[in-house]
């Protein structure tokens, strides 16, 4: 098999994107010193997205696609679920575990190659973490 070096670029604008907008949410979670920063949100970005474009290069048709995706969707769930902390009657991490789930969706958007629904995930995700905390705390 010869390596075909525009699928590889291709591949890499994709990883690349999804590296780039999930950084502003990893940024914020390692500023507040969450467990997860950056290093998990640009994981998750970029691994959901190479499945999803390898899912989409192997298999033909919506329904494996779909497949895919909705185990994407469950594996990022059950990572956002380790972020949740409960301690008495205090519970931590919600919002680093939507975030976690968020990043997954934006890499997901990257490799359908619906890039103004990663875009606003990734803006909308940051705007929340950084202007909702107050609104919390009142």
């Amino acid at each position: 098999m010869e390596l075909n070096w525009q699928l590889i670029l291709d591949h890499l604008f994709h990883l690349g994107l999804a590296f780039l907008l999930a950084m502003p949410v990893a940024f914020n979670r390692e500023r507040e010193e969450r467990g997860a920063g950056v290093r998990t949100f640009p994981l998750v970005s970029i691994a959901a997205c190479a499945y999803m474009l390898v899912g989409m290069d192997v298999f033909e048709g919506s329904e494996p696609e779909a497949r895919i995706m909705y185990g994407i969707i469950t594996g990022i769930g059950f990572i956002g679920g380790g972020a949740i902390l409960k301690n008495d009657n205090q519970v931590m991490g919600t919002a680093t575990a939507a975030s976690i789930w968020n990043t997954g969706a934006i890499g997901v958007s990257v490799a359908y190659n619906r890039y103004e629904i990663a875009i606003l995930l990734s803006v909308l995700n940051l705007i929340i973490l950084q202007y909702a905390k107050p609104l919390k705390q009142r």
